[in-house]
């Protein structure tokens, strides 16, 4: 069955790079991902699948970090003028950008949940002759969108994946679920799918992200050194008044982000491990001669332990309500996004390495399992929600030739990952389907 699907994965690799082209071409930021949320359910939907959208898997209430309501009606109306599904527009618009895949072919076996991150990056993509998706005309139609991460590379894996299951679903015993995540970037989108409760029956969760390549390896079968994160918007609101004539009578909300910024800078370190914190952005006042009304912070915070990243969201939450008290502001504060500490099941990561050094021969595979994240991934969301109930969790890394850093305008990346990403998630299911204990 593994060469079968080896052979599927080369028979299907054209039509991978023609659909991880299209996504890459009408790339659309979180939450935004309107057309590529209606083109994915009508992928899984021609090949047999339930289709779950919006509200089916996702808690409303639960979104971070969404953008403004009018940005969400004009993109809307942008995907709608491009072409999507009726079936599916009106469940996914509005930002409720979920997709679910669902197969089930018997009430034995176990429940395995696959996991792709769907959105785009707000940059403006690179329009010289050496970037081969413009030199190629698949670069950004989307001013301020772009897939600069390898997102687009996921969901392709994903479909062509989902099409390898259905060739072989009569070695299915179990349930499939295919799951298209929104709004990744900011670590916003994977919190209101876990507390859905569409993840409290999955045995096994997985997920995996391209990479570079690292002394020719082609996956890493975990990662650690990951950072909790907590996103917050902060605004500070005082009173506006003229800054010579009636000084006495404003309420200066940049005095209260100013000191709020040096005081952030100032947290204690912590000897448990390591942390971060970050002011990203700062905005405020309408001129040089007027005290400034308001004042927004865009600041973020991280911890290589869940327990670290609370520690610092505690220090910063206290900085930030005492720099409102001291100049007599009012302070507003958003949770925009949010991820936990990455912890993959070491007897997970061993069934994989078993199955690729006695099915997968060919890959190249490192001594260790895991590899490091160095940054944050809301992933994590749903892994320590399929944990708690017993379930296992890791997130792979698949290695690949990239051009440039992720988050740059240049990015790309070797497109034959795609071919091997689609090879090993098959044969994961697969593995699991047939060898499970559970």
């Amino acid at each position: 069955m593994y060469q079968k699907i080896k052979s599927l994965s080369e028979k299907y690799f054209i039509e991978t790079i023609q659909i991880r082209r299209d996504i890459h071409k009408y790339a659309e930021r979180g939450w935004l991902e309107t057309r590529t949320a209606c083109f994915i359910a009508t992928q899984l939907e021609e090949l047999g699948y339930e289709v779950l959208t919006g509200e089916d898997i996702m808690i409303k209430e639960a979104r971070m970090g969404l953008p403004l309501e009018t940005f969400l009606h004009l993109n809307d109306r942008r995907a709608f003028n491009e072409g999507v599904n009726q079936k599916y527009f009106n469940k996914v618009k509005n930002g409720m950008t979920a997709v679910a895949g669902v197969y089930k072919n018997s009430d034995d076996g176990p429940t395995i949940a696959l996991r792709f991150d769907i959105d785009a990056l707000g940059l403006i993509e690179d329009s010289s002759s050496g970037h081969i998706p413009y030199q190629k005309g698949f670069s950004s139609c989307h001013l301020e969108a772009m897939h600069a991460c390898g997102h687009d590379g996921h969901t392709a894996i994903g479909l062509t994946t989902a099409k390898i299951l259905m060739d072989i679903k009569e070695s299915i015993h179990g349930t499939i679920k295919l799951i298209f995540q929104p709004a990744e970037e900011g670590v916003r989108g994977a919190k209101c799918i876990a507390e859905s409760g569409f993840l409290d029956d999955v045995d096994y969760i997985f997920a995996a992200h391209i990479m570079p390549q690292i002394s020719d390896y082609d996956l890493y079968f975990g990662m650690n050194e990951s950072f909790a994160t907590t996103k917050l918007d902060v605004t500070y609101h005082g009173v506006s008044t003229h800054a010579a004539e009636s000084p006495q009578f404003g309420k200066n909300a940049l005095l209260s982000a100013a000191n709020c910024i040096l005081n952030l800078h100032s947290i204690p370190r912590n000897s448990d491990g390591q942390t971060r914190v970050n002011v990203g952005t700062v905005r405020a006042g309408t001129g040089r001669n007027v005290i400034p009304e308001t004042a927004k912070l865009e600041i973020e915070v991280r911890g290589v332990t869940t327990e670290l990243n609370r520690y610092m969201e505690m220090y910063a939450r206290d900085i930030i309500n005492a720099s409102a008290l001291m100049h007599d502001t009012v302070v507003e504060i958003k949770e925009m996004g949010k991820a936990y500490a990455l912890s993959c099941d070491e007897d997970f990561m061993n069934e994989i390495r078993h199955l690729c050094k006695e099915n997968l021969d060919d890959l190249k595979l490192p001594s260790n399992n895991l590899s490091p994240l160095g940054g944050s991934d809301d992933f994590s969301y749903m892994m320590t929600r399929v944990q708690a109930h017993g379930g296992k969790a890791t997130y792979m890394k698949l290695l690949t030739s990239i051009q440039s850093s992720p988050h740059n305008t240049t990015f790309d990346f070797d497109e034959d990952v795609l071919k091997k990403g689609t090879r090993i998630f098959a044969s994961i299911v697969y593995y699991l389907f047939n060898h499970s204990s559970l």
